[in-house]
């Protein structure tokens, strides 16, 4: 399940790409599909190991054209283990709502990124997830949960203080937004209630299957209750200074 979409944010085979705080690595595995130079990272060494393992599996099941390359590492989003300008491409998803220091990380991310290059930045949406805390403290009151709600121009105004360029937005999972308040009502821990097996039976069944009928009916809904925001960015390049000097 991509919260990116990679029809408005396009990658090249080729491009070096960060997936930051990559978790269980939905999109870093789509970007090594593509054929991309994929760098996986998260402070989680066993989500790591994970992710590490679907690397090598897709690898020996040719699932990544010649020239793709993938790399699964922990790190620390607030200090990261690259040079400046290393990537052509990162995204990071549903993390930035966990971390304190949302401006430290955003001020790393165009550190490493090439003038000219991309990011992607998706987080919990402002209404569905305002619904979700007032259902549930414990939906946000654990260790590593989240910590703020945005609202979109917020998140692109930080963007933009970071030195970045937004250049579209959209939202996205409107059919899972149900599914967290069912869990909020029912409590986030418990996976036995009736109503939260059903729908979670339907999710699977749509991911699965990909039926024309949700399709149509997430599109429909996503610019209403779509849980996740999703805003694409560019760094500027540099401008160009005359080494001229008068006489």
């Amino acid at each position: 399940m991509l919260t990116v979409d990679f029809t408005r944010f396009p990658l090249a085979a080729g491009d070096r790409v960060l997936d930051l705080g990559c978790g269980a690595g939905r999109h870093a595995f789509e970007c090594y599909r593509r054929g991309a130079q994929v760098v996986a990272l998260d402070q989680n060494a066993e989500e790591i190991r994970e992710v590490a393992k679907w690397f090598a599996a897709m690898k020996e099941a040719g699932e990544a054209p010649a020239g793709a390359t993938a790399t699964a590492m922990e790190g620390d989003a607030l200090n990261l283990p690259f040079p400046d300008a290393s990537f052509d491409v990162v995204i990071i998803s549903e993390v930035m709502e966990h971390i304190p220091d949302d401006k430290g990380v955003l001020a790393e991310m165009v550190r490493v990124l090439k003038p000219g290059g991309r990011i992607a930045v998706t987080v919990p949406r402002y209404g569905p997830e305002k619904i979700c805390w007032a259902l549930s403290d414990a939906y946000h009151e654990v260790e590593g949960g989240h910590i703020r709600i945005y609202k979109a121009d917020e998140l692109l105004g930080r963007m933009r203080e970071a030195g970045l360029k937004p250049y579209g937005t959209h939202h996205a999972h409107a059919l899972h937004a149900p599914y967290w308040w069912l869990k909020c009502v029912f409590g986030v821990d418990n996976d036995k209630a009736l109503p939260v097996r059903a729908y979670h039976k339907l999710l699977v069944w749509d991911i699965m299957k990909k039926p024309l009928a949700t399709k149509v009916a997430e599109q429909l809904l996503n610019p209403v209750v779509g849980k996740s925001f999703v805003a694409y960015a560019t760094k500027p390049h540099l401008p160009k200074t005359d080494a001229k000097t008068e006489a």
